[in-house]
C-alpha cells in the first residue's frame, strides 16, 4: 500500500532587505538630486530657452525639501540623437554611477536623447544602481513598474520626431542647394565675411593671403613651405590666430573653388541622422555646381592654373620638396628621373652641393647623365632664357593669336553638350528599366545583362565627359600661364647677365639633362636646348 502524501509546508521567509538603502523609501535622508537641460543649436535665440531650463531645474531642486541639490548638467548647441559627444550629460550619468546622485530630473524624453536604443540603454544602467530619472513633461518616473513601456513608446516617438526634423532640414539644404545658394563657415572661411544681404563678402586684408598663397604655390613653393612661412612670418590663420600653420589648411585653400567665386554645391551629405556620419558625395545623392556665385578672389584662369599644378606635381617621378629653387624641375633624359641634391665631401673644405638623376646608383641600371651645380644650373639658366629672349618681340606681337590657338574650346564645348545629352537619356533609360522590373515579372538574367549594357554606357560617356572637362580646364590654365609669361618676359629690360631666381620661376617648366645638354622647357612651350 502506498505511503500517504503529506501536506507541504510552506514558510514565509521576511525580507532582510535594509529598505533604507533604496532611494524610493528612504526616509532619513533627502535624495540627491540633479538636473539635465540642454538646447540643440547655438544660436542666439536658443540662449533664452538655455538659461532658463538652466534655472528652472536650480529653483525647482532647491525649493523641494525632499531633494537635496548636486548639479545642473548641461550640453549646449548639441543634438540629442547620439549620447556620444554630449560631455554634459556623460559627465552626470558618470556621477550618478558613482553613486553621488540619486535622482536626475529632466524636462522631456527628447531632451535626454533621441535615440531609443541610447535612452533604454541609459535608464537600465542607472536603474540597476537605483538612481531614477523624472521626465517631468510625460511625467515618467524610471523606478515606477509601468516606466519602461511609456519610456519606449515616447523614445521612439522622440526618435521618429528626430528623423522627420532631419528630413525637413535635408530638404531645405538640397533646396538652397538647388537654389544655388552659398553659405560658408565664415569662422573659420579666409577671405569672407558674411554681407548684410546674407551671402559672402571679401574681407581684403585675408583675401591677400589667399592671393598670396595661390602666388607662392605657383612660384613652386610645397604646401609645407607656405604653411611653414606663414607660421614663422606670424600670419594669422583662418581662425584668426596666430598659431601653427597646418600644410593640409594650405591644400584645402589651393583646392577650395569658392576663391574663384564659384560653389560646388553637397560634395558631402548625412548618411544617417542617429549617427551623424558624413561621406563625400559619389553620385548618392545630386550636386551642385554653380557659376560666379560670389565675387571671387582669385580668377577662374588662376584657380585652374593652380588645380593643372597641383595635378602636374602629382605626375612627377620622386617627391616635389619645393625647398630649392631647382627642386621639381630637373629631369633625366635617359630615365626620366628626378634629379635631386647630394652633398660631396661634406666634411671636408672641398664640400659642395650637387644635382644627379636620384636612380643613377640604383636597382643596378646606371644613368649616365651628367651631375650638375647650382652655378651651372644658373650658367645654363642665363643662356637659354638670352636666347629666348631674343627671339620675344615677335612672339609678343603674336601673343593673343597663339593663346586664343591653344585655348580654343569650342569643338570640346560642342563634345561635352553631346555627352550631357546621352547622359540624360541614359539615366532615364535606367529608371524606367528599374520601374518595369519592380512592376512587371521580368526575367532576371535578361534584365541585369539589359541594365548592365546601359550602365556601361553610362560610365563610358560620364569618363568621355570629365576627360572633356579637364581638358578644358587644362586649355584655360595654359592661357594663364602663357599671359603670366609674356607679361614676366615683358618686364624684362633686355638680356640678363646673372641668374635671377624669380625670372627662373616664372618661365621655367622644366629642365631635361642627357650626357651633354640640357634641354630647357619654358611656360610657352619653347624648348631650347643648351650644350652643358
Amino acid at each position: 500500500m502506498p505511503a500517504t502524501m503529506t501536506k507541504p509546508v510552506i514558510t514565509t521567509i521576511p525580507a532582510t532587505m535594509d529598505l533604507r538603502k533604496h532611494s524610493l523609501l528612504d526616509v532619513t535622508r533627502k535624495r540627491r538630486t540633479a538636473g539635465y537641460a540642454r538646447v540643440s543649436t547655438d544660436q542666439e535665440e536658443q540662449q533664452s530657452s538655455y538659461e532658463a531650463q538652466v534655472d528652472y531645474w536650480e529653483t525647482q531642486i532647491r525649493a523641494n525639501p525632499e531633494w537635496e541639490y548636486v548639479s545642473v548638467y548641461t550640453d549646449e548647441g548639441l543634438s540629442a540623437t547620439t549620447t556620444k559627444n554630449r560631455d554634459g550629460f556623460n559627465r552626470m550619468i558618470k556621477d550618478a554611477l558613482d553613486g553621488h546622485i540619486d535622482l536626475i530630473c529632466t524636462k522631456s524624453v527628447s531632451r535626454f536623447a533621441r535615440n531609443t536604443v541610447d535612452t533604454l540603454t541609459t535608464v537600465r544602467k542607472l536603474k540597476e544602481k537605483g538612481v531614477e530619472v523624472w521626465f517631468q513633461k510625460e511625467n515618467i518616473f524610471t523606478l515606477d513598474s509601468k516606466g519602461e513601456l511609456l519610456i519606449t513608446i515616447m523614445s521612439s516617438l522622440a526618435q521618429e520626431e528626430s528623423r522627420s526634423i532631419s528630413e525637413n532640414v535635408t530638404w531645405g539644404q538640397r533646396k538652397r542647394f538647388s537654389d544655388g545658394k552659398v553659405s560658408m563657415p565664415y569662422k573659420h572661411f579666409l577671405g569672407y565675411a558674411k554681407g548684410d544681404d546674407g551671402t559672402p563678402v571679401i574681407v581684403e586684408e585675408e583675401a591677400a593671403v589667399v592671393r598670396e598663397i595661390y602666388a607662392m604655390f605657383l612660384q613652386g613653393k610645397t604646401a609645407g613651405l607656405i604653411a611653414a612661412d606663414f607660421t614663422r612670418r606670424g600670419v594669422l590663420t583662418p581662425c584668426g590666430k596666430v598659431g601653427k600653420w597646418a600644410t593640409g589648411t594650405v591644400i584645402s585653400i589651393l583646392k577650395q573653388e569658392k576663391y574663384a567665386g564659384n560653389a560646388h554645391l553637397q560634395k558631402r551629405f548625412t548618411v544617417d541622422f542617429l549617427t551623424k556620419v558624413r561621406k563625400m558625395n559619389e553620385g548618392e545623392v545630386p550636386s551642385y555646381w554653380v557659376q560666379d556665385s560670389h565675387p571671387g578672389i582669385v580668377s577662374d584662369e588662376v584657380w585652374n592654373m593652380v588645380q593643372a599644378e597641383i595635378a602636374r606635381r602629382k605626375e612627377l617621378p620622386g617627391r616635389h620638396s619645393g625647398q630649392l629653387p631647382f627642386s621639381g624641375k630637373i629631369f633625366c633624359a635617359q630615365c626620366s628621373g628626378a634629379f635631386g641634391s647630394k652633398k660631396w665631401h661634406s666634411t671636408s673644405k672641398y664640400s659642395r652641393t650637387i644635382w644627379q638623376c636620384n636612380n643613377k646608383y640604383r636597382n643596378g641600371t646606371r644613368c649616365t647623365t651628367t651631375h650638375l651645380e647650382d652655378k651651372d644650373i644658373q650658367r645654363l639658366f642665363v643662356e637659354a632664357f638670352n636666347r629666348l629672349y631674343a627671339g620675344h618681340s615677335v612672339m609678343a606681337e603674336d601673343c593673343e593669336t597663339i593663346i586664343a590657338a591653344l585655348t580654343d574650346t569650342e569643338k570640346l564645348e560642342k563634345q561635352a553638350a553631346e555627352l550631357n545629352g546621352e547622359i540624360e537619356v541614359l539615366v532615364e533609360l535606367m529608371r524606367k528599366m528599374v520601374e518595369e522590373n519592380a512592376r512587371t515579372t521580368q526575367n532576371q538574367k535578361t534584365y541585369n545583362k539589359k541594365y548592365g549594357e546601359l550602365v556601361t554606357r553610362y560610365e563610358a560617356a560620364s569618363a568621355k565627359l570629365n576627360s572633356i572637362n579637364n581638358e578644358k580646364m587644362l586649355r584655360s590654365a595654359k592661357g594663364e600661364k602663357m599671359r603670366r609669361f609674356f607679361s614676366d618676359l615683358a618686364d624684362v629690360d633686355g638680356t640678363i647677365a646673372e641668374y635671377d631666381e624669380n625670372l627662373w620661376f616664372a618661365t621655367v617648366e622644366q629642365v631635361t639633362v642627357s650626357e651633354t645638354t640640357a634641354a630647357f622647357t619654358f611656360r610657352d612651350s619653347t624648348v631650347i636646348e643648351i650644350e652643358i
